[in-house]
């Protein structure tokens, strides 16, 4: 790559150099993720990875994949770029552990108006942060300069997550039952869902500066307290709880006629959310059915072992608590 160069790619507005520099500033913080399935560096045409499946009986493997969407605008606004991510493998990791799969290796894809490396290197700095998190190896990625398409100081941040689950071991939402606890694990704050609405409450560019950097507060990742958890105890569901909320996503942790009952003041509401509804003039059940509202991860546990499973999270840092139960009903959530 040293005599790479094109003076007429470069008029057009995109610097090929600034790419191979990129990498350059990335490659220590990809390296931190590195584990022993990795099979190659950054800079191939694929990243290589050989999973162990030792003591795996039947091997599934699961995918995820999204982005951060307009919580990006906050990273803008406040030049801040090395936690957004975590975000990204927060979205995709947070999806896989609902099914039970340990995260194996992680690629993102950053598309930018134009290629600064150092802040191409704080991006995927934080994604490797995220892969830390989460046990999961960074083998590769894309940065794609797209001039006249994004504008010179924005991009946007997607990416995918692979793992691998035993078949017999997965939770399997079929075997929810009526009377089963449901568990939630709070979240770190508004994660990145329902930030078009937030930005419709707020105006970012002249909003004080520690609200910025709350709303600014990396996803939380779930993945290595509840596979704490599967280790000791088969949960039957869980549910990731993004956009849509509460009403939206624990009812796809649930079998038809069953409904996950819970009382509101039972909900651990964080602040911000407050201060969102109230500026906002938003309804209760609206902020229900866009934010994860203080819970960012549900399971379900049956009743004898609840009290077990939040020790179990307790003791891997997570604030976990009874959020409900399972009943009768094809509502799929009742809020009273």
């Amino acid at each position: 790559m040293k005599n790479s160069r094109s003076d007429a790619y470069a008029a057009s507005g995109v610097d090929i150099t600034a790419g191979y520099r990129a990498v350059q500033l990335m490659k220590e913080h990809v390296a931190g993720t590195k584990t022993a399935g990795v099979l190659s560096d950054v800079g191939g045409f694929g990243g290589l990875f050989a999973p162990d499946m030792k003591g795996i009986e039947e091997p599934v493997l699961v995918s995820g994949t999204d982005g951060v969407g307009t919580k990006l605008k906050l990273a803008f606004e406040l030049d801040k770029h090395d936690t957004i991510g975590i975000d990204c493998v927060a979205m995709c990791v947070n999806d896989i552990i609902c099914a039970g799969a340990k995260p194996l290796f992680f690629l993102d894809y950053i598309a930018c108006g134009k290629n600064v490396p150092a802040r191409i290197a704080e991006i995927v700095k934080g994604v490797a942060e995220g892969c830390i998190q989460s046990g999961a190896a960074l083998i590769g990625g894309e940065t794609a300069e797209m001039p006249g398409f994004y504008p010179e100081d924005e991009y946007d941040l997607a990416g995918f997550a692979v793992g691998m689950a035993d078949r017999a071991k997965m939770p399997d939402k079929e075997n929810v039952e009526e009377g089963d606890v449901i568990i939630a694990l709070p979240s770190s704050g508004v994660h990145s869902n329902g930030f078009s609405l937030v930005r419709k409450v707020f105006d970012i560019s002249t909003a004080d500066r520690e609200l910025a950097e709350t709303l600014l507060t990396p996803t939380k990742i779930y993945v290595k307290p509840l596979l704490a958890l599967m280790d000791k105890m088969q949960i039957k569901s869980a549910a990731h709880i993004t956009g849509g909320g509460f009403y939206e996503n624990i009812p796809r942790a649930l079998p038809e006629g069953l409904t996950a009952g819970i009382r509101k003041e039972d909900v651990r509401i964080l602040p911000v959310f407050r201060q969102i509804a109230g500026e906002g003039n938003i309804s209760e059940r609206d902020m229900f059915n866009t934010f994860n509202m203080g819970v960012g991860m549900i399971c379900i546990v049956e009743r004898s072992r609840a009290e077990e499973a939040v020790e179990i999270l307790r003791e891997k840092g997570e604030e976990a608590y009874v959020l409900g139960e399972v009943v009768k009903g094809d509502e799929g959530v009742i809020l009273w």
